[in-house]
């Protein structure tokens, strides 16, 4: 089974899909809506950086393309649905703790407004 530390550091836009995927199964509109409400609107993700995004994700086997919709009659039969895999599971968990060291590091310099 692959290292989740070979996969780090994501990209934000990477790190961002694997959150938006972490709790449920999404379409690609849905990811983007998740993200933008996640972050108040801090980050935006543009459908192709989403897409080309989501392409090398399932490449390496961080996301898999679902086969059935959630409820095909609620549901447009064009979206595409996409779930976190398991090796998906972990690395997001590793880049989440990757980042949280970078932040315990930043407090530890004690980091103020200048006052000028």
């Amino acid at each position: 089974m692959s290292d989740p530390a070979s996969f780090l550091p994501l990209t934000n836009t990477a790190f961002e899909i694997l959150l938006a995927l972490a709790k449920e199964d999404l379409h690609g509109y849905a990811i983007i809506q998740s993200v933008v409400k996640r972050t108040g609107g801090g980050v935006k993700l543009h459908p192709g950086t989403l897409y080309r995004a989501l392409a090398r994700l399932l490449d390496i086997g961080l996301v898999d393309e679902l086969d059935e919709r959630p409820d095909p009659e609620l549901d447009d039969e064009r979206r595409r649905y996409y779930h976190l895999s398991e090796l998906g599971r972990r690395v997001v968990l590793a880049e989440a703790e990757r980042l949280a060291g970078q932040v315990r590091a930043a407090r530890k310099l004690k980091f103020r407004e200048s006052s000028r």
